[in-house]
């Protein structure tokens, strides 16, 4: 069929290149992330909670550090235990700290666990577009729940559990968890069932390693211990 008016030059078209390994970005390259690898576990036991996690603090394939820590206190019995960017869990916890600080002086009362996990998954979700890049474990002890646990991801879910496994190492320290755990444990089992766990997990995962740090939590109050290997 005849057309009229000008005719429009034909736009030449790009050629298209397969992409090469130098264009994808570096965080994909062989599959890891480029961020730290963690193995960090949270369990009840009979009388309170054991937060632990390793001591390695790994960028990519670089270990940067063999004595990171991972687990911290925020109130006096309420613990925090960490898998992600070693700043961002620092902030996270500090955070917290003056967080269960500033209700005890308001109002004349410790902070529940369940209120701290609220608390801390709310401070999660409202930096959900610029997130602390952080899986967390809240564990502790109070008159109204006794011990519990809380486990949250990067934007603030909040999930209640009897043992949890957040970081690059949860796949192989998870299995070791539900074969041995038990409501009954004691400190000391709970203890051993987690070190068994996480040594499982670093024999394996190259971004864990270099000893364990505790933080068990009873009606006593803290006591935080550490082995190296």
């Amino acid at each position: 069929m005849e057309s009229y008016g000008p005719q429009l030059p034909e736009i030449p078209q790009i050629p298209q290149y397969p992409a090469t390994q130098q264009d994808q970005p570096q965080a994909q390259q062989g599959g890891y992330p480029w961020i730290p690898g963690a193995t960090t576990v949270g369990v009840v036991f009979c009388d309170g909670v054991l937060l632990a996690a390793e001591k390695r603090v790994t960028y990519g394939y670089f270990i940067m550090s063999k004595g990171g820590k991972k687990v911290f206190k925020v109130a006096d019995r309420i613990g925090v235990a960490c898998a992600g960017l070693v700043g961002d869990m620092q902030i996270l916890a500090k955070e917290m700290e003056a967080q269960a600080n500033l209700f005890s002086m308001d109002t004349g009362r410790k902070i529940s666990v369940r209120a701290a996990s609220k608390l801390m998954a709310n401070v999660l979700f409202n930096r959900r577009y610029a997130p602390l890049i952080t899986q967390t474990i809240v564990a502790g002890l109070d008159e109204d729940e006794g011990a519990s646990l809380y486990v949250l991801d990067v934007l603030g879910s909040l999930i209640p559990d009897k043992y949890a496994v957040v970081g690059s190492g949860t796949e192989i320290a998870i299995g070791i968890l539900e074969e041995g755990y038990k409501e009954t444990m004691t400190a000391q089992e709970a203890k051993e069932l987690v070190t068994h766990a996480i040594k499982s997990a670093i024999s394996r995962d190259s971004m864990s390693g270099d000893g364990i740090d505790f933080l068990i939590i009873t009606k006593d109050g803290i006591a935080e211990e550490s082995i190296k290997f």
